[in-house]
């Protein structure tokens, strides 16, 4: 479901739609409120036309028997990677990992995977430093499972053979805190000497609540906010005309007509 839609006339300062100083929207979409649910956030450049992917995202694992059963019914192309798992491939190119069984009556979304570099160091970052608990670890496979919480969708890590490419989508994992463990986490990266790539910061949306965040990056470059949870709570609230401005933006969209008409392409990022 559409949660929330919002609209940007110039860049974010803390970099939510990448290195674009343009206009830009965000969409955030998922099972349930994002208060106790994973969710999405789409952001989409009005001047960009295409993303080059890289090998640090590696997907969305999701239980949803529905969700095979809707793939097969619109002729969405799907293929069977293990017995019962289905690996289908969005828009953009982005992959997701569909498991047929039913519907979890919590969050349907299992974990997200990440590419990695070297997965010891990875994990020593992400359990060490950010407090993440280890529920699995394979050698032999070269991957791990971590998360906050039983009941949390999780954090899948894989070695992906060599270095870790970002390409030019430049997206982020984000977690809710509480707002006064943010100048802890900021104080404990710079006696680490771990890189932080925006410092605390405040970030407005146009009607809506002030949230403070800290960005960080792991050793390979994925980008984590921490963000107060007290005035996310407040900005995350499920917007019932979500997928009014949505549909509504997508109809004033007439950047693909313009482009057209000035018979030129948009920009390949």
């Amino acid at each position: 479901k559409v949660l929330r839609h919002e609209e940007f006339e110039e860049g974010c300062k803390a970099s939510c739609n990448g290195p674009y100083d343009g206009k830009w929207s965000k969409t955030m979409v998922g099972y349930g409120p994002e208060d106790n649910h994973f969710v999405a956030e789409l952001t989409y450049n009005y001047g960009i036309g295409e993303y080059r992917l890289g090998n640090d995202f590696l997907g969305i694992t999701l239980v949803s028997s529905q969700a095979v059963s809707n793939a097969k019914k619109m002729g969405w192309p799907l293929r069977e990677v293990t017995t019962g798992i289905f690996e289908a491939e969005a828009p953009g190119g982005y992959k997701f990992y569909l498991e047929d069984k039913e519907q979890l009556k919590q969050d349907p979304v299992l974990k997200v995977t990440l590419g990695v570099s070297d997965l010891q160091k990875s994990v020593n970052y992400w359990s060490d430093l950010l407090g993440m608990k280890i529920y699995e670890k394979d050698e032999e496979k070269q991957r791990a499972l971590l998360g906050y919480a039983d009941n949390q969708c999780k954090l899948e890590l894989k070695t992906v053979g060599g270095a870790v490419d970002h390409g030019t989508a430049f997206g982020r994992i984000a977690f809710s805190c509480a707002k006064e463990e943010l100048p802890n986490i900021e104080a404990l990266m710079k006696k680490e000497n771990q890189k932080i790539l925006t410092p605390l910061v405040s970030l407005d949306t146009p009607g809506k609540a002030t949230v403070q965040v800290i960005i960080l990056a792991d050793p390979d470059g994925h980008e984590i906010c921490f963000v107060g949870d007290e005035a996310f709570r407040d900005l995350s609230k499920v917007d019932p005309n979500g997928d009014k401005l949505l549909d509504d933006a997508m109809a004033a969209d007439n950047s693909d007509k313009w482009f057209a008409a000035q018979k030129m392409k948009k920009a390949s990022a």
